[in-house]
């Protein structure tokens, strides 16, 4: 019986295009001026000196913009870089500049979910503060009192079954009892591989029945 629900962001509750052409091209623009502007501050100093370590060198303020800036480009899942792209995105929703875009299907069960009594939990190759800025500050309002919890690589990569192993130690419920939801397969084999159960969201696409993951369209697809 599933007890626990772990959604993917990016091509499952929220649109592609949304991040990779609103969110990546914001953080980019102001990446520089941003770092520039806050690098006395102590959450970018750390930030910057996660960089250093990644890259085993002592890299200058314009330096560090580069590689961040390289990094970025090449969609890296890099630890550093997406916690400084969560700190850019909230000054982009706070000024209003956008909202967090999420489907109305995953809003609305979303929302039967947590009233059923499901945790509801995020995984995510962005950082847990850009997770909740998302959810926070979405085109249907503050919804992330639906979540018991973020997760994001700190705990490990999304393709590696070790990850979901951690996750379902870190909130306590056996694998079989947990659902995943991504768009990707490689994160459901992984998930699959740790004991979850899982769903793969083709979003805009003809379900393929013979597909190694349960295909849906949408969360209204669903069944527990």
């Amino acid at each position: 019986m599933i007890k626990a629900i772990i959604t993917d962001i990016e091509g499952t509750t929220s649109s592609l295009s949304f991040v990779k052409d609103v969110l990546f091209p914001y953080a980019r623009e102001h990446l520089a001026d941003f770092v520039y502007k806050h690098q006395a501050e102590d959450d970018i100093k750390s930030i910057l000196d996660d960089v250093r370590r990644e890259v085993g060198a002592n890299l200058s303020e314009q330096k560090l913009i580069e590689q961040l800036l390289e990094w970025l480009d090449k969609d890296a899942k890099i630890t550093p870089l997406k916690s400084l792209q969560g700190l850019i995105w909230d000054a982009g929703y706070r000024q209003g500049h956008f909202q967090g875009h999420i489907y109305e299907d995953a809003v609305r069960s979303l929302k039967k979910f947590n009233q059923q009594g499901y945790l509801l939990y995020v995984y995510s190759s962005g950082s847990i503060y850009a997770q909740k800025l998302l959810f926070g500050h979405s085109d249907y309002g503050d919804l992330t009192s639906l979540f018991s919890g973020f997760f994001d690589t700190n705990i490990g990569g999304k393709k590696e079954s070790l990850s979901y192993q951690r996750i379902a130690e870190k909130i306590d419920i056996s694998p079989g009892e947990i659902l995943f939801l991504s768009d990707v397969k490689e994160e459901l084999d992984a998930a699959r591989l740790a004991g979850f159960e899982t769903y793969w969201l083709v979003r805009g696409q003809t379900i393929d029945t013979q597909a190694e993951h349960s295909q849906i369209t949408s969360f209204d697809e669903i069944n527990l």
